[in-house]
Protein backbone atom coordinates (compact mmCIF):
# COMPACT_ATOMS: atom_id res chain seq x y z
CA UNK A 1 0.00 0.00 0.00
CA UNK A 2 1.12 3.33 -1.29
CA UNK A 3 0.54 6.49 0.84
CA UNK A 4 0.03 9.94 -1.03
CA UNK A 5 1.44 12.62 0.17
CA UNK A 6 -0.76 15.48 0.61
CA UNK A 7 -0.25 18.78 -1.03
CA UNK A 8 -3.10 20.47 1.16
CA UNK A 9 -3.85 20.24 4.61
CA UNK A 10 -7.51 21.11 6.64
CA UNK A 11 -7.68 23.05 9.46
CA UNK A 12 -10.91 23.37 11.56
CA UNK A 13 -11.57 25.53 14.76
CA UNK A 14 -13.79 23.02 16.74
CA UNK A 15 -15.23 26.25 18.45
CA UNK A 16 -16.57 27.76 15.37
CA UNK A 17 -17.18 24.55 13.81
CA UNK A 18 -21.11 24.11 14.12
CA UNK A 19 -21.29 20.73 12.63
CA UNK A 20 -23.83 20.83 9.78
CA UNK A 21 -20.90 19.07 7.33
CA UNK A 22 -21.60 21.52 4.47
CA UNK A 23 -17.80 21.35 4.11
CA UNK A 24 -18.01 16.77 4.22
CA UNK A 25 -20.19 17.12 1.29
CA UNK A 26 -18.85 19.74 -0.80
CA UNK A 27 -14.79 18.03 0.01
CA UNK A 28 -14.29 16.08 -3.40
CA UNK A 29 -11.23 14.15 -1.57
CA UNK A 30 -13.48 12.72 0.80
CA UNK A 31 -10.94 13.50 3.64
CA UNK A 32 -13.18 15.03 5.96
CA UNK A 33 -15.54 13.73 8.65
CA UNK A 34 -17.82 14.29 11.29
CA UNK A 35 -16.34 13.76 14.67
CA UNK A 36 -17.53 11.72 17.57
CA UNK A 37 -16.17 14.86 20.23
CA UNK A 38 -18.45 18.13 20.91
CA UNK A 39 -16.59 21.19 20.90
CA UNK A 40 -17.54 23.53 24.36
CA UNK A 41 -21.06 24.63 22.49
CA UNK A 42 -22.53 21.02 21.47
CA UNK A 43 -21.65 20.35 18.51
CA UNK A 44 -20.40 17.59 16.85
CA UNK A 45 -17.58 19.31 14.77
CA UNK A 46 -15.94 18.30 11.05
CA UNK A 47 -12.47 16.95 11.60
CA UNK A 48 -9.52 16.15 8.93
CA UNK A 49 -8.53 11.98 8.67
CA UNK A 50 -5.12 13.91 8.15
CA UNK A 51 -3.87 12.43 4.97
CA UNK A 52 -5.22 13.03 0.85
CA UNK A 53 -6.42 16.84 0.55
CA UNK A 54 -5.71 18.36 -2.32
CA UNK A 55 -5.46 21.93 -0.93
CA UNK A 56 -8.49 22.98 -2.86
CA UNK A 57 -10.19 24.56 -0.39
CA UNK A 58 -14.08 23.97 -1.34
CA UNK A 59 -14.55 23.32 1.91
CA UNK A 60 -13.30 27.04 2.72
CA UNK A 61 -15.79 28.36 0.59
CA UNK A 62 -18.71 25.42 1.88
CA UNK A 63 -18.27 26.66 5.20
CA UNK A 64 -20.86 29.53 6.54
CA UNK A 65 -18.98 29.86 9.98
CA UNK A 66 -16.20 32.72 9.09
CA UNK A 67 -12.89 31.75 10.41
CA UNK A 68 -13.85 27.91 11.05
CA UNK A 69 -11.91 26.62 8.06
CA UNK A 70 -8.07 27.21 7.12
CA UNK A 71 -6.63 25.39 3.92
CA UNK A 72 -2.83 25.32 3.60
CA UNK A 73 -2.44 24.92 -0.07
CA UNK A 74 1.22 24.21 -0.29
CA UNK A 75 1.13 21.90 2.89
CA UNK A 76 3.92 19.43 1.10
CA UNK A 77 6.71 22.18 0.79
CA UNK A 78 6.25 23.78 4.16
CA UNK A 79 9.01 22.99 6.27
CA UNK A 80 9.97 24.89 9.28
CA UNK A 81 8.54 23.35 12.72
CA UNK A 82 8.58 24.28 15.91
CA UNK A 83 7.84 23.28 19.54
CA UNK A 84 3.94 24.89 20.44
CA UNK A 85 3.36 25.43 24.24
CA UNK A 86 -0.40 25.66 23.31
CA UNK A 87 -0.52 22.32 21.48
CA UNK A 88 2.39 20.37 23.89
CA UNK A 89 4.22 19.09 20.87
CA UNK A 90 6.35 20.17 17.40
CA UNK A 91 3.93 21.27 14.80
CA UNK A 92 4.80 23.15 11.13
CA UNK A 93 4.74 27.08 11.61
CA UNK A 94 4.05 29.49 9.47
CA UNK A 95 4.13 33.24 8.99
CA UNK A 96 2.24 36.49 7.48
CA UNK A 97 3.17 39.06 5.13
CA UNK A 98 1.90 41.22 7.94
CA UNK A 99 3.94 40.25 10.97
CA UNK A 100 6.90 38.25 9.31
CA UNK A 101 8.86 37.84 12.30
CA UNK A 102 5.65 35.85 14.46
CA UNK A 103 5.07 32.05 13.59
CA UNK A 104 1.72 30.87 13.92
CA UNK A 105 0.98 26.61 14.64
CA UNK A 106 -1.06 24.95 12.12
CA UNK A 107 -2.75 22.64 14.95
CA UNK A 108 -4.34 25.23 16.73
CA UNK A 109 -3.44 28.25 14.84
CA UNK A 110 -2.07 30.10 17.75
CA UNK A 111 0.95 32.61 17.78
CA UNK A 112 3.78 31.18 19.41
CA UNK A 113 6.69 32.97 18.95
CA UNK A 114 8.94 35.10 17.31
CA UNK A 115 11.11 34.35 15.10
CA UNK A 116 14.20 36.35 15.61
Amino acid sequence: MTVSKSRGHVVISTEECKGCELCIEACPADVLILSDKFNTHGYHTSAYKGQGCTGCGICFYACPEPGAITVFKRWDQMTEMADCPHCGGEYKVYSTEDEPHLLICTNCMKPIKDSQ
